[in-house]
C-alpha cells in the first residue's frame, strides 16, 4: 500500500505545488483588493478547466451576484438595476484591475434599501388584514420584474407579509377548532384575537430575520460577491472566509476543539440548544439546553467578556478554544433563571453524527450487518487520526464476530469527503486493483489501486445510494458496480459529481501579512474517472436496482446545477471482475421483481410525483376561504400518502456489544441509536437490502481461496 499512498500524495498536492513556484507578488494594502488579486491567480493557475474572464463571464457574475443579494426582489428598485447594468459587462475588467467599484456600490445600495423595507414592513405590520380580499402572491421571484416605486414595493412587502400571515393565522384557526372539540367548555379566541396573533409571529419572523442581517459585516458581503466570481468556473469551486474553513474543517473531521455545546443567537441572547453527548460541558452536569450564556472568561484574564448582543461567530470564537484550556461561562439557567458561574476545560469534541454507524439484524436464522456512512470524513491535519476507512474497518471486524453473513453500506444522502478513504474502503471487499482514475488538466491519469491481497469483507455486499449520494460515494459505488462486488439499490442515478476539489491556504502566498487571516479557497484540480474508463460526471451512477424515493423528480443533481463541467471517458483501467458470487444476475432480477409489486415503493412513486407537482405552483390566493378550501384539498391528498410513514417491517435492528456497553453511561448515544433503530424498521429500501443479500449465492471456490489467503497474511504477520 505504501506506494498507493505515496501516489495519491502525489496527486492531492497537486494543485497546490502547481501555484507554489511563482515571484508574482500580492502586495495590495487593500485587503478585499488583494484578496480578487490572490483568488484569480490561483483560479488561472490551478484549476481544471479555467475560464476566460471576458465580458460573457463578467455578465453571469452580475446576474448571480444581484440574486444572490436580493432573491426575492424586495430590495432594489428597477433604478437601482439600471444604475448597476453599466457594470454588468464590466466586472472581468474590474476583476483584473483590482476594482471594487461595483461591490461597493452594490453593498452601500442594500444597506440603504434594507433600512427602508424595515420601517416598511413595520408599518405594514401595524395594522390588521383583510383576509376577505381576493387577492394572490406570485412566489416565482425569477419572473417578477424590480419595481418601480416605493408604492410598488409596499405593495410587493405587504402581499408577502399577507401570506406569512395567512399561513399562522390559518394554523391557530385549526388549533382553536381542535382545542374546541376536545372540551366543548374552551372558549375560542376571536379571529381578530388570532389575526393579531399571527401578524406578531410573523413579525417576531421578519425582526429575527434583521437581527441575523444586523451580524453580518462587510466581509460576510464581500464573500457573497466573491463567490459569484468562483463559481462561475465550477459548482463546488468556493471561496471561504476564515470563519467558514473553520466549520468546513469541523464538517469534514467531525471533530472540534471546545465544550462542545451548540449555540444559537435569539435576540441578544447567545442560548444553549444542544449539549453534545460526552464533551466537557455534558461532562459537568452544570450546563443544559436552554441556558444563556451571558459572560466568558479565559483563564489567563481576570475580567469576563459579555457576550449579550454580540455577533454568534464573535461569540463563539471567544468560547472555543485549544484543548486542556479552562474557559468560564457565567449562565443564566433555563429552570430557575438564577446566574452561576461554570468553569471548564475544553477538550477534542467528537460530533458523534459524523461517523460511520453499524447495527445487527436478523432474518430467517441469519445475521446481516447494516453500515451508515454520513460522509468519508477525515482529520485534514493528520489522515492517520479517525477517519471513515478506519471506523468502517472496525465496524465489519465487530460484525463479523457478531456473525455477519451479508452486508448493507448505506450511502445515501452522502455527499463524499476524502478521495483515500474511498480506495481504502474499496480494498476491503477486493483482494487487490485499481479503484478510480484521476486525471488533471494536461497531464496523464493516475490509476489508485488497492495493493493488498487481503480482503476484510468477502460476504455478499449490497450499497444503497439516492440522488444526493455524491463525489467519493460515487466512486465507491462504481467501483464495486464494475467489479460486480456489490449490487447498487437506488436512484435511478446519483448525483453526478465527477470532479476532485483541493482546499488551498490563501495565506501561503503572503510575507508579513498584517491583515489578518485571507481565508482559503476550495477549488476544482481534477477529474475522476471509474474502472471502466466512464465519468460519473452530470452521469452518476445507475443502480442495479432502481427504487423511487421522495427526490425522483426533483432537479438535483449535478446536471440541475449552474456551470457544471461535462462528461468525457478514458480508456479503461486493467481489472478483473470479483468471481465470487453464482447467480449475481438472477439476484438483481428477483430484486426488481420484488419492486415492480411492491405496494409501499408505489406509493412513494406517487407522492414524489404530487409533491413535484406542488412545488411547480407559484400562486397562492390571499383570501383566507380560498387558502383554507385549498389546505383542505391539499389535506385530504396527503392522507392518501400517510401509509408511508406507518410502513413496518418485521425487522429488529441491535446495536453492537460495544455499544451496548457504552448506553450504560451514555443516554444520549442511546436515544439517538434507539431512534436510528427505529427508522430503519420503517426502512422499505433496508428491507430489500436485506432481501438481496439472501439471495446472493456465494461462490465458495473463491471463498475457500480467499481464506487461505486471510490465512497465510495472519501467519506472515
Amino acid at each position: 500500500m505504501k506506494r498507493n499512498i505515496k501516489i495519491l500524495a502525489v496527486v492531492l498536492l497537486m494543485a497546490a505545488a502547481s501555484c507554489s513556484f511563482t515571484t508574482k507578488k500580492f502586495e495590495d494594502p487593500n485587503k478585499d483588493k488583494l484578496l480578487i488579486d490572490l483568488i484569480t491567480y490561483v483560479l488561472n493557475q490551478g484549476h481544471y478547466d479555467a475560464k476566460d474572464i471576458n465580458d460573457s463571464f463578467s455578465e453571469n457574475v452580475y446576474v448571480d451576484y444581484l440574486e444572490g443579494l436580493d432573491p426575492s426582489k424586495r430590495f432594489f428598485y428597477a433604478s437601482d438595476i439600471e444604475e448597476f447594468d453599466a457594470y454588468k459587462d464590466k466586472i472581468d475588467d474590474q476583476i483584473k484591475g483590482k476594482n471594487i467599484e461595483f461591490f461597493n456600490l452594490t453593498y452601500g445600495r442594500l444597506g440603504e434599501r434594507m433600512e427602508e423595507a424595515r420601517s416598511m414592513y413595520k408599518e405594514i405590520l401595524s395594522k390588521p388584514f383583510d383576509f376577505t380580499e381576493n387577492e394572490k402572491i406570485n412566489t416565482d421571484y425569477d419572473s417578477l420584474e424590480y419595481v418601480s416605486s416605493k408604492e410598488e414595493m409596499r405593495k410587493r412587502w405587504k402581499e408577502q407579509l399577507k401570506f406569512n400571515t395567512l399561513i399562522s393565522y390559518y394554523d391557530l384557526k385549526q388549533d382553536e377548532k381542535k382545542k374546541k372539540e376536545d372540551s366543548t367548555s374552551y372558549e375560542m379566541k376571536t379571529d381578530a384575537e388570532l389575526e393579531k396573533e399571527a401578524r406578531e409571529t410573523t413579525l417576531s419572523n421578519i425582526n429575527r430575520y434583521y437581527e441575523f442581517t444586523d451580524d453580518l459585516e462587510r466581509e460576510d458581503y464581500f464573500s457573497v460577491y466573491i463567490n459569484a466570481i468562483v463559481e462561475e468556473f465550477d459548482p463546488h469551486t468556493f471561496y471561504f472566509a476564515p470563519q467558514d474553513k473553520d466549520r468546513f474543517d469541523i464538517a469534514m473531521s467531525g471533530k472540534l476543539e471546545g465544550i462542545g455545546a451548540r449555540l444559537v443567537k435569539d435576540s441578544d441572547n447567545i442560548t444553549i440548544t444542544e449539549v453534545i453527548s460526552g464533551g466537557p460541558a455534558w461532562r459537568s452536569e452544570e450546563i443544559g439546553e436552554g441556558d444563556v450564556i451571558l459572560k466568558v472568561r479565559q483563564e489567563d484574564e481576570k475580567e469576563a467578556v459579555s457576550i449579550v448582543g454580540m455577533r454568534l461567530d464573535d461569540a463563539v470564537d471567544l468560547i472555543k478554544g485549544p484543548k486542556d484550556t479552562k474557559v468560564t461561562l457565567t449562565v443564566r439557567k433555563k429552570v430557575m433563571g438564577n446566574i452561576e458561574e461554570v468553569t471548564l476545560t475544553r477538550d477534542v469534541i467528537e460530533i458523534e453524527e459524523t461517523y460511520a454507524k453499524a447495527s445487527m439484524v436478523k432474518k430467517d436464522g441469519r445475521k446481516y450487518g447494516v453500515i451508515n456512512l454520513p460522509k468519508f470524513y477525515f482529520d485534514m491535519t493528520d489522515y492517520n487520526e479517525r477517519n471513515a476507512a478506519s471506523d468502517i474497518k472496525e465496524d465489519i471486524i465487530r460484525l463479523k464476530q457478531e456473525g455477519m453473513e451479508g452486508l448493507v453500506l448505506d450511502l445515501r444522502n452522502n455527499g463524499g469527503g476524502s478521495l483515500k478513504t474511498v480506495v481504502d474502503i474499496a480494498g476491503m471487499f477486493i483482494e487487490e486493483g485499481p479503484i478510480v482514475q484521476v486525471k488533471s488538466n494536461g497531464q496523464r491519469k493516475e490509476v489508485l489501486k488497492d495493493e493488498d491481497p487481503q480482503v476484510l469483507w468477502d460476504g455478499p455486499l449490497v450499497i444503497l445510494v439516492n440522488e444526493l449520494s455524491a463525489s467519493a460515494s460515487e466512486i465507491l459505488a462504481a467501483a464495486m458496480q464494475d467489479y460486480k462486488r456489490a449490487i447498487i439499490i437506488g436512484s435511478k442515478q446519483t448525483y453526478g459529481k465527477g470532479t476532485v476539489q483541493n482546499v488551498i491556504d490563501l495565506n501561503r502566498w503572503l510575507r508579513n501579512n498584517d491583515m489578518g487571516d485571507m481565508g482559503a479557497l476550495k477549488i476544482t484540480t481534477q477529474k475522476f474517472y471509474r474502472v471502466n474508463g466512464g465519468s460519473t460526471q452530470l452521469e452518476g451512477v445507475k443502480s442495479d436496482v432502481v427504487v423511487p424515493d421522495r427526490y425522483s423528480f426533483v432537479d438535483i443533481g449535478e446536471k440541475d446545477q449552474e456551470n457544471p463541467l461535462p462528461w468525457d471517458k478514458i480508456d479503461a483501467a486493467d481489472y478483473d471482475i470479483w468471481n465470487g458470487y453464482v447467480g449475481f444476475d438472477e439476484a438483481i432480477a428477483a430484486s426488481k421483481a420484488r419492486m415492480e409489486t411492491n405496494s409501499q415503493l408505489k406509493l412513494i412513486e406517487d407522492n414524489a410525483k404530487w409533491v413535484k407537482t406542488q412545488s411547480e405552483d407559484s400562486s397562492y390566493p390571499l383570501s383566507y376561504d380560498d387558502y383554507a378550501r385549498q389546505a383542505e384539498q391539499d389535506q385530504e391528498m396527503a392522507k392518501q400518502f400517510d401509509a408511508i410513514k406507518d410502513y413496518k417491517t418485521d425487522l429488529t435492528y441491535t446495536s453492537l456489544p460495544y455499544e451496548e456497553e457504552l448506553f450504560a453511561t451514555d443516554t444520549i448515544l442511546k436515544e439517538k441509536r434507539q431512534r436510528w433503530h427505529e427508522s430503519l424498521s420503517k426502512d422499505v429500501y433496508i428491507e430489500e437490502a436485506i432481501n438481496v443479500l439472501s439471495d446472493i449465492k456465494m461462490n465458495n471456490i473463491t471463498k475457500n481461496k480467499l481464506a487461505d489467503v486471510e490465512r497465510k497474511n495472519k501467519v506472515k504477520n
